[in-house]
């Protein structure tokens, strides 16, 4: 690995690069805050891919995006005398250190569980009127309702035992099927919503990640169904005209690769 001065060499060089882009790039010199704002969104999603298929080389490229994105921003911030990269580190700095106490500060704490519970105090201390104040409203849906529940976590609001959530669940499910047959689309859709946000908290008491686990079972699907494009397309038969029970036969064979 690089040590410290070739580390902070690396991102002297890729401060200086950005200068000569601004300047001399015709596409660098027209980008804003707001036409970056969709591509860093999609940066994000590429390094969220490359870290769920373990590709670590690919990690490191994307990784390497999103930092240019993080250098433009503030390149941008510099020329209206707003903010430079040094504040946007220095922010950082100053915040990490006020929100770990237990590490500059003389709060002792247990475990991790302390740490995230102290975390939610500090930021209404700060100023902030709630603890869901932080979560952006912009989020996934899946991805916001499983910040806004880590969230309330942290200052108590939350089911003590596994089971009490799994409970949840099915008066949630059961909940949901009676206005099935009623037939009322509001009501359904409300009562499925409630579905997946008790969901969301089960998989939580599981300490499983529900974003990853879903884009996880979606990659799993995509393989599968595109393994079974490739057999039709050997017989030579479009899926269209395939039925069901011979499609399924294919759908059995992409499980076991």
């Amino acid at each position: 690995m690089h040590t410290r001065e070739q580390q902070l060499a690396a991102f002297g060089r890729l401060l200086d690069i950005m200068d000569d882009l601004r300047e001399k790039c015709p596409w660098d010199k027209k980008q804003t805050l707001e036409s970056l704002r969709h591509l860093t969104i999609e940066e994000t999603y590429e390094l969220g891919d490359a870290i769920l298929d373990n590709d670590l080389q690919e990690i490191k490229k994307e990784l390497g995006d999103l930092l240019l994105h993080i250098v433009f921003y503030a390149k941008i911030g510099s020329e209206t005398n707003d903010f430079d990269i040094a504040d946007v580190a220095n922010s950082i700095c100053d915040k990490l250190i006020d929100r770990h106490p237990h590490i500059y500060g003389d709060v002792v704490v247990a475990n991790e569980e302390e740490v995230k519970q102290n975390w939610e105090k500090l930021k209404l201390k700060e100023g902030k009127k709630s603890v869901l104040e932080g979560v952006p409203k912009s989020l996934p849906a899946l991805v916001k309702a499983s910040r806004i529940q880590d969230k309330v976590k942290g200052v108590g609001f939350d089911w003590e035992e596994p089971h009490q959530v799994w409970d949840k669940v099915q008066e949630e499910v059961n909940e949901l099927q009676e206005e099935v047959k009623a037939g009322n689309f509001e009501k359904m859709e409300a009562e499925f919503g409630d579905v997946l946000f008790s969901m969301i908290n089960y998989a939580r008491f599981l300490k499983i990640n529900p974003e990853n686990a879903l884009e996880r079972t979606n990659k799993k699907f995509i393989k599968r169904f595109m393994y079974l494009e490739s057999k039709a397309s050997e017989l030579g038969k479009p899926l269209s005209e395939m039925t069901l029970a011979e499609m399924d036969v294919f759908w059995e064979e992409a499980k076991k690769v």
